[in-house]
């Protein structure tokens, strides 16, 4: 027996597909059974296995299952839950070698996909590649893995109260907050973790619906936090939080119906974390702005610029012992009194008491941060094997000039007016941009630059396109 995936599915950093057209339960059990395979080879043995709130994961679960009994492993089933939850129930126990989470995280209803830990580390790049390898290969081991069911919501909403330990309760009791589950998988957690908090909680779309029939589960796109800014507002709350479909992205706004994006809550939690542990090295993405990394440096700790993409910035953290770090896209990792992996529950209390620690309303902590002009992240099609190629044009022609360039992911520049980025998508046949300033006409000039080194590439700025 062999198996061939559609040849879209196999990402950089998961494994994601369309139900029905690239991705099915034969899928699943090849991934399984591949999975279970290369693990037993490694020494390890037992897989906890999660899903998220999609109509097509149960299916696609139960054949995961097979696949990877099939291939001798235990298999520790957790049921529906947020991604890291799945990635605790791995972390937490140590008789624990892997874990793989069903999820089509923030992608459209009609997709689904896997998330992987591999022996405490991510799965992802050449791994995924290997595994699509050896499954048409059939390189298979064979066994009858026996499997146990296991409830740990409990248990994992009681790890994430320990973050409150210590912190002075009557700042946390003052507190009112709103958060905004968004149909997605952390909602049954959601509603136990709210109920254990001190302060007063209001809660949205905390049902588990596939279909996310209230809006679409993509916290860092402003649209969907509308009905989040609705109830702050109507209820003169402290902040609001709101969650991806798979609860691994946080996504906030401020008391004022401001959005705190993801780099702007890394500096809130540098700030607190670097009171008493300075020096540490704090890791963000290349999109992130100037201001967090200046803010970091500020605060005592030691920047680090780094690749976007949830398993690469992992991988770094675990490198380089760094307690924090975070992405533009709401993934934060918590490596301090943490696992290190992204939890945006998790991060959620966090922001409690981080303002709670630093002695500010969130509002206040957001109103302190310099107001720089920035675009969204623009992304623009672009051919599949033009993507890389036009990055490496961009970086040969700016080699020959003085420009201040960063390589680590893509073309960073600094100049005088502010910063632009130009990278190709791990994931899309697409190009990211981002630009900043502290003036409009700085933007401009930016932007102008960004659009200058597309044209010698024989390229242009289009339609933005979706995740």
């Amino acid at each position: 027996m062999t198996h061939a995936f559609h040849s879209t599915v196999l990402r950089e950093y998961d494994i994601r597909g369309i139900i029905g057209e690239t991705l099915g339960a034969d899928d699943a059990r090849a991934i399984g059974r591949t999975f279970g395979s290369m693990l037993r080879e490694k020494g390890g043995n037992k897989v906890a296995v999660g899903y998220d709130g999609r109509r097509s994961s149960p299916m696609l679960e139960h054949a995961l299952v097979e696949g990877l009994t099939a291939s001798g492993c235990d298999v520790v089933r957790i049921g529906l839950g947020a991604t890291p939850m799945l990635y605790y129930a791995e972390a937490s126990d140590q008789s624990v070698d892997g874990g793989i989470q069903i999820t089509g995280s923030h992608n459209p209803p009609n997709y689904n996909g896997f998330k992987m830990v591999f022996q405490g580390r991510p799965f992802f790049g050449s791994d995924i590649q290997e595994l699509g390898r050896r499954s048409a290969a059939g390189e298979w081991s064979d066994g009858a893995g026996d499997v146990e069911e296991r409830d740990i919501l409990d248990e994992y909403v009681e790890r994430m109260l320990q973050a409150i330990a210590g912190v002075d309760t009557a700042a946390l009791a003052g507190m009112r907050i709103g958060w905004d589950a968004g149909n997605g998988a952390a909602g049954p957690a959601l509603e136990k973790l709210a109920a254990r908090l001190p302060g007063e909680h209001h809660l949205l779309y905390t049902d588990v619906d596939g279909a996310f029939p209230n809006h679409h589960p993509d916290p860092t796109v402003e649209e969907n936090l509308a009905d989040l800014r609705a109830l702050v507002a109507e209820k003169s709350l402290d902040f609001g939080i709101a969650f991806d479909g798979d609860g691994d992205r946080i996504g906030a706004i401020d008391g004022e119906g401001r959005v705190i994006w993801g780099d702007q809550l890394l500096m809130i939690y540098a700030e607190d974390l670097l009171r008493t542990r300075k020096g540490a090295t704090i890791i963000a993405d290349v999109k992130a702005s100037r201001v967090l990394y200046d803010h970091v440096e500020a605060c005592g700790g030691e920047p680090l610029m780094w690749k976007t993409g949830h398993s690469l910035i992992k991988s770094k953290m675990k490198e380089t012992g760094s307690p924090l770090a975070g992405e533009m896209s709401g993934h934060v990792f918590f490596a301090d009194d943490y696992y290190g992996f992204d939890d945006a529950l998790y991060a959620g209390v966090r922001l409690m008491t981080s303002a709670a620690r630093l002695g500010k309303s969130v509002t206040q902590l957001r109103s302190d941060m310099p107001q720089m002009i920035n675009t969204p992240e623009m992304r623009f099609q672009v051919d599949e094997s033009r993507k890389f190629a036009a990055i490496e044009e961009v970086k040969d022609r700016l080699s020959n000039t003085d420009a201040d360039v960063n390589g680590t992911d893509g073309v960073r520049v600094n100049t005088a007016d502010g910063w632009w980025l130009l990278r190709a998508s791990n994931t899309q046949d697409v190009l990211v941009a981002r630009a900043e300033s502290d003036s409009e006409d700085g933007l401009a000039r930016l932007m102008a630059q960004i659009d200058e080194q597309l044209r010698l590439s024989g390229l242009e700025r289009g339609e933005s396109v979706g995740h």
